[in-house]
């Protein structure tokens, strides 16, 4: 199982820490996509971090803003949101993909989802 979540209500400009915690298996052999779907909008991928965690993908619009980090030994993966902006209010989602699939910003790409949390930012 996995779990998103840290959502919340913050003032623009404001910071989040998500949590994507996993149950019942090993994260280390998976690479982790987050995602987020705002109202009346298409899910779209916003970061990747790979399994060992060396490497990290983002998304334009949050690049510089959000980053990815891991704890394997925790099994848990993190997404610090800074400089938050009402355009990010959206559900988050991460999701799971073998190691060896490498990252992508596709969710047809992730077989395997938490539950969303939701983050709300207020202008």
């Amino acid at each position: 199982q996995l779990q998103a979540s840290g959502g919340g209500l913050v003032q623009a400009g404001g910071s989040l820490r998500l949590s994507c915690a996993a149950s019942g298996f090993s994260l280390e052999h998976y690479n982790i996509g987050w995602f987020r779907q705002a109202p009346g909008k298409e899910r779209e991928g916003i970061s990747c971090i790979m399994s060992s965690g060396g490497s990290t993908y983002y998304e334009d619009s949050v690049k510089g803003r959000f980053t990815a980090s891991r704890d394997n030994a925790k099994n848990t993966v993190s997404l610090q949101m800074n400089s938050l902006k009402p355009e990010d209010t959206a559900v988050y989602y991460c999701a799971r993909r073998y190691y060896r699939y490498g990252c992508s910003s596709h969710d047809y790409d992730y077989a395997y989802w938490g539950q969303g949390t939701q983050v709300t930012v207020s202008s």
